[in-house]
């Protein structure tokens, strides 16, 4: 069992489950009206800290700064929605013994544990738990007022992915280009002392037949392929403004009606 000395200076630590998760952070201690005994303590959860769950002491333990309690961390978030407003009272005391009660009154005295000899009922028939902060187990004349405050922060969570592909199409591209083609045409000429030998060469009267190859340019299509971008994914960080709206309780304290001559009526 820890001790209410070992508490004095873990508010804000971590508690852990007889399993080793994290519950959550120590807020505060509560202990019996009349021993002194620390008998609850709460466990800070939530988004922004905002909830607070009781859980028992018996069977506690201090290790590395963390505490170590004797139930599970499915006890705890399911236990009985007690206001943690430094006292709790009769009926609420005996709601978080009914809730415990598999772990209290067997688990704890099996092993010898138990609150200073109080059983369930013993408790429940007093005037009440008492919370005090952990600055101490005794507290002197003063009240501390407590207040919560906002602390907002954010966290990497993924939005949504971003895949990048490539397909084909297909596109008609249409292109001139000029081609040329061999025609045919009659050439001539005189016969002249230069070429007669040439012309009557052959026989005075005869058939001849001469044949030329006429040719023509056609478009040939040749397709290639050749890289003409690289393309990649990247990202960029855009800031933008979010509210973010959450409930606030602090405490109030009265001034107490003084008159003139410094008697509180």
């Amino acid at each position: 069992m820890t001790t209410t000395e070992e508490l004095q200076n873990m508010e804000g630590q971590t508690a852990v489950d007889m399993n080793g998760a994290k519950l959550g952070k120590i807020g505060q201690i509560y202990v019996d009206d009349q021993t002194g005994q620390p008998l609850w303590v709460t466990i800070t959860t939530g988004m922004f800290g905002t909830k607070q769950n009781f859980a028992p002491l018996y069977g506690s333990r201090s290790d590395g700064g963390d505490l170590h309690l004797a139930v599970t961390k499915d006890m705890v978030t399911d236990a009985p929605g007690v206001e943690a407003d430094g006292h709790i009272e009769d009926s609420e005391n005996q709601a978080l013994y009914t809730y415990y009660n598999g772990y209290l009154d067997g688990t704890a005295q099996d092993q010898g544990q138990g609150y200073a000899g109080d059983t369930r009922d013993d408790a429940a028939g007093r005037d009440g738990i008492a919370g005090r902060d952990t600055s101490g187990p005794d507290t002197d004349g003063a009240m501390t007022r407590s207040e919560e405050r906002l602390h907002v922060g954010t966290e990497q969570a993924e939005a949504g992915r971003v895949r990048l592909r490539k397909y084909v199409v297909t596109e008609n591209v249409t292109q001139t280009v000029p081609v040329s083609h061999e025609e045919v045409r009659l050439e001539r000429e005189p016969v002249t002392d230069a070429n007669r030998g040439a012309a009557t060469s052959g026989s005075d009267i005869s058939e001849e037949e001469h044949e030329v190859t006429l040719r023509a340019e056609r478009p040939v299509v040749n397709k290639e392929t050749v890289p003409v971008e690289r393309v990649r994914l990247g990202t960029e960080t855009v800031t933008e403004d979010h509210e973010v709206s959450e409930t606030l309780r602090k405490e109030q304290i009265d001034d107490p009606d003084i008159s003139t001559t410094g008697t509180t009526r």
